[in-house]
């Protein structure tokens, strides 16, 4: 026997007892994983449904593990800077920046191609506004004289509709502080408002979806009462008629059980664990008269300002509503409508609506702004717009074309740390913002990211600022068409003006106005 042996018997029986479990225990393993192999060739070769298992069982599996997880890594190992979609990565790298108050600036060039149809270019001034003589960005009101209380904002950038189930509660609470800190208000989505948004104290815009969650009957119906006690809300301070979404225009929200937890369905008020289904439309409204009737419904219950929620698709019903407004009077039109981009948004839908109906952004805004101006209505009724708007250029383009807010679900994602890992419409979302997994939420640390919603939306305001005064004008809002240009189909710049040459009133209200 060695002297080790001798000296240390223990230790020597210790480390040989572990020697021989370790080798019983590799043994077993290898054993399992054999069996478990052979386990997985046998229900490949049998099965029909998948031709690849069948194939090449066993091996083929990897092909489905690496289709998912092609997800999350192909932005940072094969995509280019301008090339990903729905958003890429410099748009999404922005606003990184932005939420974290880091340094946003570039070097060596623009990564942007300047010959793309459609893309905007905004005309730098030879004389830019100094920096002393800038003024802070015009406040806009809402619903004036004709709400009891009309809502005032000097803010140009608000957060879109994201409905509480749809989004966690580390999320809705994140984005409510932020949202109170900025000054800026937050739609509330569809799913009705939560104490979480109004622990905050920050300004909200009460949602009416189809399913008319927290403020309707059993029958879909409104329930006047359940509203008068939203409206008593002092942060509840406009009502929003959701007629259409972005993500599914023509198809209502989608909640799937694994969202509708207690707390949701308490807010929501639907079973706890059951999909969500709304309808694709409201009961009490099919037609324009429908429609305006309960505008003026909901604003005379309420006192506060009415609008409405729509994707553009069809537009002959504009010239409806135009006329029917002013056959009616201007106290039965909506006190703004919010233009929503056909291109998707973070709620779950069918793939043939989110890629094939409804106009996009650039086309439907400058459609409803002109319809506006030719039917003399542009002071009365106010645009909010979102889609797709979450860099200062998106938004300083869409105050060219004549919007008065613009609003971001899918920027203020990305400002909580969304990674755009396309998983919002199950309950597996890794940065826990579209999940109710109590362990996924756990990274998602509330006050950290308000913060960041905070730093994000008063960054895009200032950049958009910076655009406003190297154009010559000395505030946002002060942007019109003929401070752009946008690239034509043979890739040069054409002005905004000939695209999209602003109306004049029609001849008929120009003549009655003049009538004694």
């Amino acid at each position: 026997m060695s002297t080790a042996n001798t000296q240390f018997p223990v230790l020597y029986q210790f480390v040989s007892d572990f020697l021989e479990f370790s080798q019983l225990l590799f043994v077993l393993v290898v054993i399992i994983a054999a069996l478990i192999v052979v386990y997985l060739y046998l229900s490949d070769i049998t099965q029909t449904k998948q031709a690849i298992r069948r194939n090449y069982p066993v091996i083929g599996r990897f092909r489905y593990l690496f289709e998912h997880m092609g997800e999350f890594f192909r932005q940072y190992f094969f995509a280019q800077d301008r090339e990903e979609l729905p958003f890429n990565r410099a748009q999404r790298s922005w606003v990184y920046r932005a939420a974290k108050k880091v340094d946003s600036t570039i070097a060596f060039g623009s990564t942007r191609p300047l010959n793309q149809a459609g893309d905007i270019i905004f005309l730098n001034c030879l004389f830019p506004t100094l920096t002393e003589d800038a003024t802070p960005t015009n406040a806009v009101t809402i619903g004036q004289g004709y709400a009891r209380q009309p809502y005032t904002s000097s803010s140009i950038f608000h957060i879109s509709g994201m409905s509480f189930g749809a989004i966690s509660i580390p999320a809705i609470t994140a984005l409510a502080n932020g949202a109170k800190k900025a000054g800026i208000w937050m739609n509330t989505g569809e799913g009705s408002v939560s104490p979480y948004h109004l622990r905050s104290g920050c300004d909200l815009v009460f949602q009416i979806g189809t399913a008319k969650y927290g403020v309707g009957k059993p029958d879909k119906t409104l329930d006047e009462e359940k509203l008068l006690r939203i409206a008593k809300l002092e942060q509840v301070k406009m009502f929003e008629i959701k007629m259409s979404q972005g993500a599914k225009p023509g198809k209502g929200g989608i909640l799937p059980k694994e969202k509708v937890t207690k707390v949701i369905a308490e807010v929501r008020h639907i079973p706890e664990g059951q999909d969500s289904i709304s309808p694709n439309g409201h009961v009490e409204i099919q037609c324009i008269d429908n429609l305006l009737d309960m505008i003026v419904r909901i604003r005379e219950l309420t006192g506060k300002p009415v609008g409405f929620k729509v994707v553009i698709g069809d537009s002959e019903w504009i010239d409806d509503l135009m006329q029917a407004i002013h056959r009616r009077g201007p106290s039965h039109a909506p006190d703004f409508i919010t233009i929503d981009s056909a291109d998707g948004g973070t709620g779950a839908a069918p793939q043939s609506l989110m890629d094939y109906v409804g106009l996009p952004i650039k086309r439907s805004l400058p459609l409803m702004v002109d319809k506006l101006i030719e039917y003399d209505l542009r002071d009365r009724i106010k645009i909010i717009v979102s889609g797709k708007l979450i860099n200062p250029s998106e938004v300083a383009w869409a105050i060219c074309m004549g919007a008065d807010f613009i609003t971001s679900a899918r920027g203020f994602m990305f400002a909580l740390g969304c990674i755009q890992a396309l998983q919002c419409n199950k309950n597996t979302c890794p940065t826990g913002i579209t999940t109710h997994n109590k362990d996924l939420q756990r990274g998602l640390d509330p006050t950290d990211k308000a913060e960041r919603v905070y730093n994000y939306a008063t960054q895009l305001q200032y950049e958009v600022g910076v655009i406003a005064h190297s154009c010559g004008v000395k505030e946002a809002r002060s942007l019109t068409r003929k401070h752009a240009n946008i690239i034509n189909a043979h890739g040069l710049p054409e002005p905004m003006e000939v695209q999209f040459p602003t109306p004049t009133m029609r001849a008929d209200l120009i003549t009655s106005s003049k009538e004694p």
